[in-house]
Order: structure tokens, then C-alpha cells, then sequence
């Protein structure tokens, strides 16, 4: 992910640190989960309470790559020689194993239930240089200004960030309640330094909104000891000083994972991106963070095609989109190649169920450096864009700073989003992400630079209120097309009509006498659901009234009771 990290933050320097040699990495990957202990009917030996909700919220049904890697196959993997197990992937259904046992590994490749080896990383890895000099950040103090200061009658003093949560309306959401409270969110990373000292964590830490950590690259609890790049990501979501910055999803709750090694560039590293996904999903997070991407690796002979940003090939998009057919809403930077000679975006921004999130300045202006779409194979991509251009986030003493890169926009984006799920839980994430990309300023008109625009929580909130009155609308009614509710009613009914033409229509209230108490004139649309609401029918004396409904094409006589 170091194209991310080269050019992203132009904040906090990069942590030096110890190259030590290390074992050969291999990704072995099997033929089969045959006789696996586990069972798609016992889904609770491998996932939580949580994930089982999460997929029974969204109708998705436990399958064979919900089942873990077949125990046997590992335990044979050990018994070949000197040989670690260091993470499995049970979507991919292949293990990453270290060793230099050179017997042991061909000894592996002749397994029967082995389909492929191949190489993840080297036994010796070594800094490249030049990358690393790039990964040197200098702090860029925050320059306030109108558009940078808090302004109206909000619920948060988002101060600093105001401009970067507004261009979403994204105090929309926070004013009505919706702060990310219920929701979990998982954020892939390359190191989360020192977050549990920083000031912008107080609250994340005193409310214990931190669920649980874990470095894949050094397999090992602690991710405060490496890189910052994560700290920040995790700043634009969760910090919360008012009058400073204020993030977007300040209440939620965070599983916080260590995929990426920023000293190299191996697809070892889309290995530990898939695990932490598939620890995510086994949690039961709602939705993914990540602001890494690949195209180009230390080995040349392994480095990605812009062919390949085809959503199906890389390592990474095809663990991405599993948790994304795991009901889980990922999120991904786009990249930061746009002013570089691969100009892409980057895996796994590739994927068709991957929100890709490209960048902008508070104005809306694309930055420079944002990646180019399209996919490979002409989708639209980036899908949104935020502010990634002078972004707000914490520094090392939790005083906002400002940096540069969609590494930014990306968790800006996504902690919305979470809120936007917060306000909708019984909605799917393919229709939230549908109505993120309708919401956004572009949606008729998407273009390689920003996708479909910039997305408006207002707009996304109306749009799926929308939609629940439909769904609503559509269980009461059934395969009718005109109904009243309550009945009885006492001093008032709603009618519920879904039109079967265009035009002018007449609703009358008869009393069971034939005396007309109420009339109301209505405009219809055909198929455009509408409530009407008749009121103040208190002072009706109890008994049987009929409703007459006529639009000249189409007659209905209602029975109702009081």
C-alpha cells in the first residue's frame, strides 16, 4: 500500500524501524473443504451471534465459505516439517505458512488436497529505499477559515472539520440522533501509533469503543508500536474535541487491524487483508475501513496490470468482495496515482461492491492526485468522492493537522455512512450503498475522477425514507391497491393508495346513511405509492362509513368502522 502512504498525509513522520530477516512466506491454496468438522447448520462454532444477525438482517445464507479452512489440511501442513501456519483465508481457502524448509515445502506441493503454492514474501525483506523516504511526513498546521469553522446550531462544535463533515450534510445525520452509536466498524491499516495515549481518543477510550486489536503482520495484540497511518484514518471517524475535530462516526464502535507492513510491498499483504476481513465478518462489524490498495510489489513478477483492476483477479478485491456478499459494507481508498505514470485506481477499489472513494478539496475540486477510473472492464470507479485534499485529522498530540490523500477521504466517507446505516439498520448494504451513490452530485452524469460526485446524507436520508414507506407501503397493501388503516379508527384513518392511472381523483366520506361528511380532491401518478391522511374525524359519531374513490377510470368503495 505504500503508493497510499507516499503521498496521502502530509503529516507525522514515519516511524524508523528494525528490518530483521524472516522466514519464507507461502500461500498454499486447497482443493477442497471436504470432510470439514464444521457445519453450514452449526454456524455458531465459527461465527458470532452478531455475524449470523447480520446475515439474517440481510437474508444471506451461511455457505461453504463460511466454513474455516479443513483442520486436517493444516494440521498435515505442520506435520510436513518446520512449517507455521501464520493465517488461513476460508473465503479463498488457502493458508499462509512460513518456512525455509525446502523438504517440508515439497512435501506440501504433493499433497493431494493442495492446489497451488506460491511465494508471498521472501525470507530476507528488504527496505526499499527510495519508498521509504517517501513515507517521510512533515505536519501542515490547520489555516482557519470560514469555510473551516463551525457554523449553525449543530450538535457537534466540529470546529477544524466542519468543511469536510458539511460538503456531505453530514451534520444532517449527527443533528438527528445518528453518531454511529450500535454500529461497528473494523479499519485495515498499517498501524494505529500511540492512538491509546492520544487526546483525540479520550472519549474512544473511556466509553471502551475500541473492541479489540490484532497485528497480522506480526501476529501479535498491540498495534500502537509501527506506523501512524492508521492513527489518522481512525482520527476522521472517531476523534471527538469539540471545537478542534469532531469525526464523523465519534460513537461507533472500532476493531482496529494491522494488515499492511509499510517497510515492503508483497502480496503477503493482501493475505493479512483477507484474514482481518474475515475476523471482521466473524465479529460481526458492520463495516470495513481501508485505506490500502496494491497494483505494484517489491517482485516485480507478482506486481498487477491495469487489466487486472478488473474486480476479480487481485488477492485483495476477491477477499473484498466476499465480505461484501457477507453483508458487510466495505469502503477502500481509491488511490493516489492520479498524477503518476500508473494512473489508476488500485485493488481492491477495483471491486464491483467496494464503495471506491476518490478525493476532492472543501470546494469540490478533484485533487491532483486523485486515481483515475475506469475498472478495467468500463464500471464506473472511483464510486464517490470527500474531502482528501488538506484533510483535518489528529497529529501525534491530538491537535488537528492537515494531510493530503483519498487515504483520507476514504474513513471520512465511511464513518457517514455508518451513521447513514444507523438510521436504516433494516436495509441491506448494497441498498445503502445505492443510495450513497444517488445521493451524490454526479449520479447522472459520473465521470473517472470523482465516479458519481459527492454523496449528500440529506439526500441518501430522504431517498431511503423514501424507500421505507414503499416497503411499508407494499406489505399493507399486499396485491391491492387501495387500503385504509386503522379500522376501527377513532379520530383519524390514513389511506393508502397505490394509483392505477394519471390524473385528478375524488375521495368522499358517506355515512352508512348515504349523508357525505367528508370530501378531499388528490392529484395520482400511477405506481407512485401516496398516504393520505384524513383528519379530525373525532367529532363522528361511532357506526359504518363507506369511502368512495374515484379518478375517472378507476371506482372503490371502502367499508371502515368507528
Amino acid at each position: 500500500m505504500k503508493t497510499f502512504l507516499q503521498l496521502l498525509l502530509t503529516a507525522l513522520l514515519c516511524l524508523p524501524g528494525k528490518i530483521q530477516a524472516q522466514l519464507n512466506r507461502h500461500i498454499v491454496v486447497f482443493t477442497d473443504k471436504h470432510n470439514n468438522p464444521f457445519s453450514i447448520q452449526q454456524p455458531n462454532a465459527y461465527l458470532s451471534n452478531k455475524a449470523i444477525e447480520r446475515r439474517n438482517r440481510q437474508q444471506l445464507s451461511v455457505d461453504s465459505t463460511d466454513l474455516p479452512v479443513n483442520p486436517s489440511y493444516l494440521d498435515s501442513l505442520r506435520n510436513a516439517g518446520d512449517v507455521t501456519i501464520v493465517n488461513t483465508s476460508k473465503w479463498l481457502n488457502q493458508a499462509l505458512i512460513q518456512t525455509s524448509d525446502a523438504a517440508a515445502l515439497n512435501t506440501i506441493k504433493s499433497f493431494s488436497f493442495v492446489k497451488k503454492v506460491s511465494e508471498a514474501a521472501p525470507r530476507t525483506r528488504q527496505r526499499n529505499t527510495e519508498r521509504q523516504d517517501k513515507l517521510r511526513y512533515e505536519m501542515s498546521p490547520v489555516r482557519k477559515s470560514a469555510k473551516t469553522m463551525d457554523a449553525g446550531n449543530n450538535y457537534f462544535n466540529y470546529g477544524n472539520n466542519y468543511a469536510q463533515v458539511n460538503i456531505h450534510e453530514g451534520q444532517f445525520l449527527h443533528n438527528k440522533g445518528y453518531r454511529g452509536e450500535g454500529m461497528t466498524i473494523a479499519i485495515l491499516d498499517a498501524g494505529f501509533y500511540k492512538y491509546d495515549t492520544n487526546p483525540a481518543f479520550d472519549s474512544i477510550r473511556l466509553n471502551n469503543q475500541v473492541l479489540g486489536t490484532w497485528d497480522f503482520v506480526k501476529n501479535k495484540e498491540s498495534v500502537t508500536e509501527e506506523h501512524d497511518h492508521g492513527m489518522v484514518c481512525f482520527s476522521i471517524m472517531a476523534a471527538n474535541r469539540p471545537g478542534k475535530i469532531v469525526g464523523t462516526a465519534p460513537k461507533a464502535k472500532y476493531y482496529l487491524f494491522r494488515t499492511e507492513d509499510a517497510a515492503t510491498e508483497y502480496q503477503v499483504e493482501e493475505q493479512n487483508w483477507v484474514a482481518a476481513a474475515e475476523r471482521a465478518d466473524s465479529l460481526g462489524v458492520d463495516l470495513i475501513s481501508s485505506s490500502l490498495g496494491y497494483y505494484e510489489f517489491d517482485d516485480a513478477a507478482t506486481s498487477y496490470s491495469y487489466n487486472d483492476m478488473d474486480g476479480k483477479t487481485s488477492i485483495i478485491t476477491r477477499g473484498a468482495e466476499y465480505a461484501a456478499q457477507k453483508g458487510i459494507f466495505v469502503t477502500n481508498s481509491a488511490g493516489n496515482s492520479g498524477g503518476d505514470a500508473w494512473h489508476y485506481i488500485i485493488a481492491p477499489a477495483d471491486g464491483a461492491h467496494v464503495m471506491a472513494v476518490g478525493a476532492v478539496d472543501v470546494s469540490g475540486n478533484p485533487a491532483w492526485f486523485s486515481s483515475y477510473g475506469p475498472a478495467s472492464d468500463n464500471r464506473v470507479k472511483p464510486d464517490v468522492a470527500s474531502v482528501g485534499a488538506a484533510t483535518v485529522m489528529a497529529g501525534y498530540d491530538g491537535n488537528p493537522v492537515t494531510g493530503n490523500g483519498t487515504s483520507l477521504s476514504n474513513p471520512n466517507m465511511a464513518g457517514l455512512i455508518t451513521c447513514l446505516w444507523q438510521a436504516f439498520p433494516e436495509f441491506t448494504n448494497a441498498e445503502i450503498f445505492d443510495a450513497v451513490k444517488k445521493s451524490a452530485n454526479r449520479y447522472n452524469s459520473p465521470n473517472d475522477r470523482v465516479g458519481y460526485g459527492i454523496p449528500n446524507m440529506r439526500i441518501a436520508y430522504e431517498i431511503l425514507s423514501g424507500q421505507k414507506l414503499q416497503n411499508h407501503a407494499e406489505q399493507i397493501l399486499g396485491n391491492d391497491w387501495l387500503k385504509a388503516y386503522p379500522v376501527p379508527f377513532t379520530s383519524g384513518l390514513t389511506l393508502l393508495l397505490n394509483p392505477q392511472t394519471t390524473g385528478n381523483a375524488t375521495l368522499q366520506l358517506f355515512s352508512d346513511a348515504g349523508r357525505l361528511v367528508y370530501t378531499k380532491n388528490i392529484t395520482v401518478n400511477a405506481g407512485v405509492i401516496q398516504y393520505l391522511p384524513l383528519n379530525n374525524l373525532g367529532i363522528l359519531p361511532p357506526g359504518v362509513y363507506w369511502i368512495k374513490y374515484n379518478d375517472g377510470k378507476n371506482k372503490r368503495l371502502l367499508k371502515i368502522v368507528k
